[in-house]
This record gives structure tokens, sequence and C-alpha cells, in this order.
């Protein structure tokens, strides 16, 4: 795990050390352990990095790595499987002269070309450049756990870095996508889902997961393509419940043991959740007889409705863990809150950021460099409870017979739910279900309403960018389109960025088992009836993995997260304060109306709330020099 940064340009007098030890200096955070920074004979390429020890602690396995005397790279994240891909590569005549990942990955781009992204299971951003065929390759994950980001003049140069402060600190203008800035303070949206390489800063794109670039360093000409989709089509509709488990469990498992390869301490966190506990209970299992203790990392809020701490412990009782616990306060927020914010670059959902920004912090304290994380089930496995909504939609046209079992069950499992919402009860909700395909002009309507009566926009912001914007239009036949969506196009994006940054600021790293592709494409072959089935979210694995699991998880209904009490936060007189500067800002820079000044502040907010207080205080963070 590392931070990554380096220019190609035609101008050789853009590229500089000083330049490129300015450009890793910004994310020092991601790399304590070391940097390097390298330019080519040519002068036209510079690559930088800060390194993160993991696999490998020798100084052979420094970045920037060379290979070959034709091949240079600056690479993040782990190759989980380059055991088995080093092993492939010595029976194909390649010697090795380090243990490192890094050193697989460049064997095998020899190899194989652009094609090696194919073998990998990782995650990952990387630039390799072969200066034989002038050419810089750069990729990122299949589902973007690590960052990348770019900056680019055609014809004149590229620059890249693990974060946009790389970018800026190489004198790229700092300056706001104000029609980013308006789609999230009208509609709540944290990306365009149109164009997934559109960040809230001009001149700053974010490479989509599942894509490579291929640079002409010459020409300084860019070919951007993807090289991974989630596959959709191929559904094993006569899998046998045993056999889609059987499968289930070996993928399982074999992702777990992967990710615990390292030459550091691992942990895990444990949020008292089914995925959580489930990657826990396995370590457990796999480290049987083992003197290594397995440390997990905790967030609890004693005497909140939502605190997990009783799940947690049913874990903590059945296995050999370490337990480590923090319970993040209010205060902590206020006192974190400028720093969290400049490690995420940009806005984020709400408070719950802070929690895993915490618990990060505290695996920092105990020494564990790698925590594995139960990130992605959620969405690969319909572990949200409005993923009920289009199964049944799906069910009432295409098996009447089994909608009426199906949901009957349903409403039989989830009637002692106190924690999660129905989403087929109520006025408002039934009026979204009969005209999802209206949503998007129906909030912009309201929104265009509700700037004539009650403005929140500046009349000329609001004329500017209200035409071009709009919010995301969601629409899905069945639940796999539903799934996708989630998993590939928007929302698990939002969460691995969190994840990263959160992590990286502590200089931790996390993975991920349940975003193994080989998991992800089984679970997309599985029909929908064994993701949700009986009422039941997740249903194939709890089924499967029912017995390492504490019963009172395995069958558990309800569905939090890391959840902290936010709406008490939000009502602390110094969080408010902050509230009442970012809009003072907001108006000072011609964005929001005068009228926003005499707003009450809410602690806790509808979704489609216009501009709600939480987005007003992130947009001050967008201000913030």
């Amino acid at each position: 795990m590392c931070g990554i940064s380096g220019i190609l340009s035609k101008n050789i007098q853009e590229v500089t050390t000083n330049r490129l030890k300015q450009m890793t200096d910004v994310i020092a955070h991601r790399g304590p352990d070391g940097e390097g920074h390298w330019v080519s004979a040519s002068g036209h390429v510079g690559l930088a990095h800060r390194r993160l020890s993991i696999i490998d602690l020798s100084h052979e396995a420094d970045q920037p790595m060379h290979y070959l005397d034709r091949y240079s790279i600056v690479f993040n994240g782990e190759i989980y499987n380059y055991v088995e891909l080093r092993e492939d590569l010595i029976k194909k005549g390649y010697q090795f002269t380090t243990s490192s990942d890094t050193e697989v990955l460049l064997a095998l781009y020899h190899q194989y070309g652009e094609n090696c992204l194919q073998f990998l299971d990782g995650m990952f951003a990387f630039v390799l450049y072969d200066d034989r065929e002038r050419i810089a390759f750069c990729a990122r994950d299949r589902f973007g756990e690590k960052p990348f980001f770019y900056h680019y003049v055609a014809g004149n140069h590229f620059y890249f870095g693990s974060e946009m402060k790389c970018l800026w600190a190489a004198g790229v203008p700092k300056q706001i996508d104000h029609s980013m800035l308006f789609n999230y303070l009208a509609y709540g949206a944290l990306d365009n889902a149109s164009d997934p390489g559109q960040t809230f800063f001009q001149g700053c794109v974010r490479l989509p997961h599942g894509h490579f670039i291929k640079i002409k360093v010459d020409e300084l000409t860019l070919d951007i393509q993807p090289y991974y989709n989630i596959p959709l089509e191929a559904v094993e509709r006569g899998i046998s419940i045993q056999e889609a488990s059987e499968r289930f469990s070996e993928l399982m498992y074999t992702s777990i043991r992967r990710r615990l390869r390292s030459d550091v301490a691992v942990g895990s966190s444990l949020s008292g959740g089914l995925d959580s506990s489930l990657i826990v209970c396995a370590i457990d299992q796999i480290r049987t007889g083992s003197a290594q203790k397995q440390k997990t990392f905790s967030a609890v809020f004693p005497g909140f409705k939502k605190d997990e701490r009783r799940y947690i412990d049913y874990v903590i009782a059945q296995t050999q863990v370490e337990p480590h616990f923090v319970t993040p306060t209010d205060d902590g927020l206020i006192r974190d809150l400028d720093r969290l914010a400049w490690h995420q670059e940009e806005p984020f959902t709400s408070a719950s950021i802070y929690v895993q920004y915490c618990v990060m912090k505290l695996a920092q304290e105990q020494n564990v460099t790698v925590l594995l994380d139960g990130q992605g089930a959620d969405e690969i496995l319909a572990g949200y409870h409005g993923y009920f909504v289009h199964h049944f939609a799906d069910l009432k046209i295409s098996d009447p017979q089994r909608y009426k079992t199906e949901f009957d069950a349903y409403q039989n499992v989830m009637a002692g739910n106190s924690i999660n919402a129905n989403p087929h009860k109520g006025i408002r909700n039934r009026i979204k279900h009969l005209a999802t395909r209206h949503v998007p002009d129906i909030r912009v309507h309201y929104e265009h309403l509700k700037q004539l009566t009650n403005p929140f926009f500046t009349e000329d912001f609001y004329k500017e960018f209200s035409k071009q914007s709009r919010p995301t239009e969601y629409r899905f036949e069945n639940l796999q389109q539903a799934l996708y969506f989630s998993t590939y196009r928007k929302g698990l994006q939002e969460l691995l960025r969190y994840a990263d940054r959160n992590s990286m600021a502590h200089s931790r790293e996390v993975r991920l088992p349940f975003l193994s592709h080989e998991v992800v494409n089984f679970l997309f072959s599985l029909p929908a009836e064994l993701k949700i089935h009986q009422g039941w979210t997740k249903w194939i694995m709890r089924h499967t993995f029912g017995t390492l699991l504490p019963k009172e998880i395995a069958w558990r209904k309800e569905k939090i997260g890391f959840e902290p009490p936010q709406r008490t936060w939000m009502e602390n007189q110094t969080v408010r304060d902050r509230i009442v500067d970012a809009r003072e800002k907001l108006v000072k820079a011609g964005i929001c109306s005068n009228k926003v000044l005499q707003r009450k502040i809410e602690s806790e907010e509808s979704n489609i709330s216009r501009g709600n207080s939480w987005r007003t205080l992130m947009s001050g963070y967008l201000l913030k020099d």
C-alpha cells in the first residue's frame, strides 16, 4: 500500500525531482516507510512513490522499481495472488530478485502486456513505463479500491497522483467544479453517473475503475479503455443450493487466505454485522492452533439505540480474538473534522465516515498495519433493505404466486425489526415506487419551485447550473440490475473512497475479501432467489456460513453498519457554528442566497432536502483555501 505520483511532459523543464518530491510530500501519510523519485534518461518521464511496507520489507522492493533495463513502475496496492502468478512465471523462465508483488507485476506485463490485468486478484493503481516502446501504461483495479487522479493537457503534459493534492502540489490550479457543487447541494450527488471521471475540481480527473490508459509519451496522446465489467447474462438458474454453497465457501476462503498474506501484522475491523463477523470468524478458524492472535477493532456507542456492542460480543465469545474498542464523540468530530476533510478532499455523506476514521486510528495505536473488512458484501449479496423493492417488483410480474409467498415471508421476518424502515409502507414510499421513472423530473420541478418560493441559491448561480444538472435516474427491472448499479456504477465507489482515505490517513491498509472478482462474478451468476429468500437478505451467505457464525448474527434482521448518534452530534453548538460559517462562505462566494443565513439548522434531515446542513458544512470545506 503506497502513494504514487508522476509527470509525463514534452517540456523536460516540468519533470524535475524537486516537483516530484513536492507531489509525494503531500501524501507522506500514504507511505511513511520510504520515498523514491526517478526521471527517465530522456527527461520526459518522472515517477515518484511513497512506501508503506507490507510485503518484502527490504529496500530491494523499494519503488520506483526497474526491470530488464526497460520497464519502470510506481504501484499502489496489493496483488493478492502474486505467489501463484510468480510460480507460473518461473515455469516460463522468469527469475526474481525480490519477494515483492511489484516485481511479479512487472514480469507479468512483460509476458502479457495489457492483458496482464486479467490475471490479477488485487486492489491497485499503477503506472508502468516501457522505455523501449515509449508507452506509459496506467491502470486501476476493477471496483475502485485504490484511487488514481490525473490532469491532462493534450499534446502537452500528463500529471497523475493517488490524491488530487498531488496535482495541486505540482501547480494544477485548485478550482471548484460548480456543476458538481450544484448537484451536491441540490440533490446530494457525490458523483456524475454519466461521467465517472468528473470530480469536484476542474482539471482533476478520476480514472474510472476497471479501466486503463495507454499514453504515447512522444505525442502525449491518451487511449482510455475498459478491461472489466461484471458479467450479468451468465446466470446459472439450474445450480443447486448445495453446489452454490460449496462454491461460495471455497471462493471466500481462498479470498480471505490470500488477503492474509503479509509481512506485517494483520487484524480486522468488526462492526457486529454479518459481513465483518464472517471474516473475523473465518480468520479465527484458519488460524486454529496458531499462536498469532487476531486483533479486532470496533466502534461502540453505549446507550445509543443502534450500538452494536452486544453483537460484537457474540463474535468475541466464540473466537480467540483480542478486541479493541473506540467511542467516537461529537467533540472528537469537531477536533478532527478539518483533518478528515483534508484527507477526503471531496464531500462525504455523513458523520459515519468519522467513525471509520477513528477505527483506523485505533488500529494505528495498536501497531496493526493491515485490516480485513467486510465492505462490498451488501452490494453483491443484496444486504440493504431497499433491494426488496426491486426484487418484489420483478416477482410481482414474472411469478405472482411466488411473489405472494415471498412477500408474506418478508412481512413475517421483518415484523420485529425496529431499526430498518419498511420500504413498502407509507404513502411517500408508495408514490415513489409507482412513479420511479418520473422521480428525477419531479425532483427537478420541486427544486425549481423551492427556488422560486424560498431561494437557496443565488439567481445567477441557479440559472447557470440548474439546466445542466439533474438527479440520477434509478430504474431497475430486477434485482440483478439494482445490484449491478450499486456495485459497479454508483454507491460502492463512494464507500471505497472513504475507506481508502480514512485508512491511509493513519497509514493503514484495508483489504476486502468480498471484492475478489472471482467472488463477485460467481455471486452475480446466482439467481435472485438465492440472495433474497423467504424474507431474508444475503440468504446464500447465511445458509453457507450459518454454523461458522454465532446464530444471533447469522440470522440477524437489522442492518446498521458504522452509524453514530449523528442527530445528537449535529446539536453540538460548535458544529452549528461551523455550519453557519459555511453558509456565510457560500453566500460570499455568490452561490447561496442571503436567505440561507436565516434558515434553521436541522439535526436530522431528509436525504432529498436541498442544501441540508451537513451538505452545507461539507461545501464550506470545498471553498477553503
